[in-house]
């Protein structure tokens, strides 16, 4: 007896090459060094800040294997050879040559289309949709391949990213150029007067620090001349409670790490004369070179817990609790890293002249006339937000964060910036303002990105000697106690600001107009000649709900990176940028005329807004709905997915098949996934290939579990022999091929008289990856599925078990010599064997003796009621299930009194 093997749909469909096989090797090998070096490989997702992206590598590689399959003409695509002009010669041939590197690939050796992962390879009459776009990934890899791609996403911050990188490619990067120099010319001197301090290496006239607010030298030579500021260091204070001393808020007295030939010290901050100076170890007791104090710059005036002690007089209090009672901190500049571009040119060392000084007077009255400038233009203040901070899960104290902002003083979105950086930022939105056309928009990209990390919230990387970002926590805004402010036009030498950010948006354009690919060839990293045709020719995005997508049958794919349960809640996170990009965009563009960015629509959960992990199960199944009715019939959706435990992978498996999706495959990304195979708890990303399928057939969970047990053997022997993956790995794809299984006959499973649920088959799955046998019984019931059994059936079944010929011999269920024969319960040699058993009651009784005791008993008019109030039913009933269903005969159920029929797990 034999079942369709999957719906309707799924039968008359070509099978692509993503789900015969797909080369995780090569693309996690990629995707290891793009992720580190995103500028190099694609510098076209550096254009701006956007969360967690894939490598754009994997995307590649997901529309390679989705995008082609064998059933294509050779008119259907197009092969070109990067950097030489679009030809290949041979074209004809290569065309022919990709069809059949298309029908080879297999799950043994999925690399046969991965030699045209570096080739221009372009399909026809593709469409691709990305209903979660996000950061645009997976648009900007399928246009390249020439595919027609729509994107959609509620948040208006990754719609305004993604539709400026796919309209890069056809973006005039002379034109962007001048338009930089404009805004240079109009504010960058206005900006950078602002961030200049007496070098240390001048001699001044003033001992006090007084010096031209221009920079211009007090004197002639090398001395009275000024450096440029890099980063200012501020720090927080507030009173103690019981004796009124200010008290700095220094977790402790790091500065930086040292630089240079001093790469083994510290810079530490003497907190008696507030001089910077090198100590060779900051845990332990240290001497200040200017003043001779001694201290452990370990020790400072904050303790966990977010507490702060008073060095006058020991009283401890909660931050927060001060800044209730008193108000917003005060702020004091304490130091300062500088270059000098004068002592550079002078050929002095580079320990000389870059480096870090304690704050001066002149340092602090330069910040005091920016902070005037500030308060009487008043002109400016439209070019910054004027919302308050709206509550939210990563606002306030939540599940989400622990971080309130609001506890420590932050109210507006002005109050994570001083006035220094709110007239530099006004100054720069307004030059920015001047722009016509579309450089405009990308000069706003640079400026919300560069905002990042110039604000109060970012922090200093001691031991990097760098700053980071405001959420380089990715869920928060973390408020801090050392505030870190930048250059934001920038010096020779630092990071985030706004030169920087424009250099990186200049070379994403430059790479959108001719992008290359790097790949990895005899184990060197290789990169591509320039592609001929831009990135996003043919694409369009649209802002809004993607719930709201009323296309049916449209698409050839859908390629998306959905979003995870409160992974990170977007729209929170991006009204960080939200707030200043509606200032210039708010009639231009639509979704950019709220005060903040929609949160209840978002498919997440939020504990603020009470949306649960069900909300976020129900709302991600009615986005599927949407993706199935706009994909083909023959339409594909791949996605990648933050996996951490079986009952997540369940959840997912019951809303892809309730929502009409079969799994076809999937895949693990860039992991080692060891724990997995050994039941440990993990967290990993994986690939989902998932096709439409319509009628699914009903089946027992007996023969189920045994499909899903050869599959799974089958899968990790040939994936153990024939590739190069981890174990954990290997576990990953044998589960999507048991999923594939399953998701066949979803809402059919049939078990002790129940239909199961995928939650449940998954634990079920997850047990057989991790260590499930097959006996005896299994591969008696495989060979009643046989119309004609031979002994080479028995061999091959044998094989994936962890049963013996000798054994199934001697328990009567095949024979033991001569003619290879099957026996069943009418079998003498076979009922004795079973009546010994049972008669023994030594507790080695099969649920298949059982079985064939009581067909036999049942069958001769023989009481069966004590026997089976003596044994389980529940199992027993189970292998009745795979028995009838196996030889097409329900008396097996009829002996049990089960009010079951065939029908109920069967379509014959």
């Amino acid at each position: 007896m034999s079942h369709d093997e999957s719906g309707e749909r799924s039968g008359e469909r070509t099978q692509l090459p993503i789900e015969k096989g797909f080369p995780i090797e090569r693309v996690n090998e990629i995707a290891a060094k793009e992720s580190r070096a995103k500028q190099y490989y694609r510098p076209i997702y550096t254009m701006h800040k956007w969360w967690a992206r894939r490598p754009g590598c994997l995307f590649r590689a997901i529309s390679l294997y989705s995008l082609l399959d064998e059933e294509m003409d050779a008119e259907d695509f197009e092969v070109y050879e990067p950097g030489r002009n679009q030809t290949l010669g041979g074209a004809g041939s290569r065309r022919e040559d990709l069809k059949r590197k298309i029908a080879d690939v297999d799950m043994e050796d999925p690399e046969s289309l991965w030699e045209f992962y570096p080739k221009d390879v372009r399909v026809k009459d593709k469409k691709i949709l990305d209903p979660f776009m996000g950061g645009g990934t997976s648009l900007v890899e399928a246009s390249r391949f020439g595919a027609e791609t729509v994107g959609v996403d509620l948040n208006p911050v990754a719609w305004f990213v993604t539709k400026k990188e796919l309209e890069a490619g056809g973006t005039d990067v002379a034109e962007l150029e001048r338009a930089f120099e404009r805004v240079r010319d109009d504010v960058a001197d206005e900006i950078t007067q602002y961030y200049r301090t007496p070098c240390p290496n001048a001699t001044h006239g003033d001992a006090d620090g007084n010096h031209d607010v221009d920079g211009g030298h007090t004197d002639a030579g090398h001395e009275g001349h000024d450096a440029d500021v890099m980063y200012n260091f501020w720090v927080k204070e507030l009173d103690c409670v019981s004796c009124g001393h200010t008290v700095p808020l220094f977790k402790d007295y790091r500065v930086a790490a040292g630089r240079y030939d001093n790469d083994d010290k510290y810079n530490c901050l003497c907190p008696d004369c507030g001089a910077v100076t090198l100590v060779e170890d900051w845990q332990e007791e240290s001497e200040c070179d200017d003043c001779g104090n001694e201290w452990v710059p370990k020790e400072g005036n904050v303790s966990r817990g977010g507490y702060y002690n008073c060095p006058e007089c020991g009283q401890k209090e909660s931050i927060t609790d001060g800044i209730a009672e008193q108000g917003k901190p005060d702020t004091r500049l304490y130091a300062v890293e500088y270059y000098c571009e004068e002592c550079d040119q002078r050929g002095q060392e580079k320990s000389s002249y870059k480096g870090y000084k304690g704050a001066e007077g002149a340092d602090k009255r330069l910040f005091e006339e920016a902070k005037r400038e500030w308060n009487t233009r008043t002109d400016l203040h439209e070019y910054v937000p004027d919302e308050e901070i709206p509550e939210g899960a990563i606002t306030a104290a939540s599940s989400v964060s622990g971080n309130d902002v609001f506890q420590h003083g932050l109210e507006d979105w002005t109050d994570m910036f001083n006035e220094r950086q709110l007239l530099c930022l006004a100054k720069l939105m307004r030059s920015v303002e001047s722009i016509d056309g579309e450089a405009r928009d990308y000069l706003l990209l640079a400026l919300t990105d560069s905002i990042l990390f110039y604000n109060l919230l970012t922090m200093y990387n001691y031991t990097a000697n760098k700053i980071e970002s405001a959420l380089h926590r990715m869920k928060a805004f973390p408020p801090q106690n050392d505030l870190i402010e930048g250059n934001p036009w920038g010096a020779e030498f630092g990071r985030g600001n706004f030169t920087n950010m424009f250099d990186m948006v200049k070379k994403g354009v430059e790479y959108a107009n001719a992008p290359t690919d790097r790949h990895i060839e005899d184990g060197e990293t290789k990169e591509t000649g320039e592609f001929a045709q831009p990135i996003g020719l043919n694409s369009e995005v649209h802002q809004g709900d993607m719930r709201n997508i009323t296309d049916e049958d449209e698409y050839d794919a859908v390629i998306t990176d959905p979003p995870y349960y409160d992974n990170i809640i977007y729209s929170e996170v991006a009204d960080f940028f939200y707030v200043w990009q509606k200032i210039l965009l708010e009639d231009e563009y639509p979704g950019f005329d709220r005060e903040k960015t929609p949160r209840a629509e978002s498919i997440v959960t939020n504990p603020y807004l009470d949306k649960t992990a069900e909300d976020f199960e129900h709302e991600m199944g009615q986005a599927l709905e949407v993706v199935n009715r706009a994909l083909k019939d023959d339409g594909m959706l791949a996605f990648t997915y933050h996996h951490s435990d079986e009952e997540s992978w369940g959840e997912l498996l019951e809303s892809l098949c309730e929502t009409g999706f079969e799994v076809t495959a999937t895949y693990p990304i860039n992991s080692d996934l060891t724990k997995f195979i050994t039941g440990e708890a993990v967290a990993f990303d994986i690939v989902i290939v998932a096709r439409p399928v319509e009628d699914r057939t009903p089946i027992s969970w007996n023969s189920l579990r045994r499909r899903i047990v050869r599959t799974a053997k089958e899968t990790r022997e040939t994936l153990e022999n024939n590739r190069e993956l981890a174990s954990g790995d290997i576990g990953v794809v044998e589960m999507g091929k048991c999923f594939q299984e399953y998701s066949k006959h979803h809402g059919a499973v049939r078990r002790g008289g129940d239909s199961m649920k995928a939650k449940e088959v998954v634990q079920e799955i997850y047990g057989i990856i991790q260590g499930g046998e097959v006996g005896e019984q299994d591969v008696y019931l495989d060979l009643l599925e046989a119309s004609d059994p031979t002994y080479d059936d028995l061999s091959k079944l044998l094989r994936r078990s962890d049963a013996s010929e000798e054994q199934m011999q001697e328990m009567k269920l095949v024979s033991a010599g001569g003619d290879f024969e099957r026996y069943d319960w009418r079998d003498e040699r076979r009922q004795a064997y079973v009546q010994t058993k049972v008669e023994e009651d030594n507790g080695d009784l099969t649920d298949l003796d059982r079985a064939h005791f009581l067909r036999y008993r049942y069958e001769h008019d023989k009481s069966t009621a004590d026997y089976l109030e003596r044994w389980d039913a529940d199992e027993l009933q189970e292998l009745c299930e795979g028995l009838a269903e196996a030889t097409g005969d329900g008396t097996y159920l009829k002996m049990l009194g089960v009010d079951e029929s065939l029908a109920d797990f069967t379509d014959e």
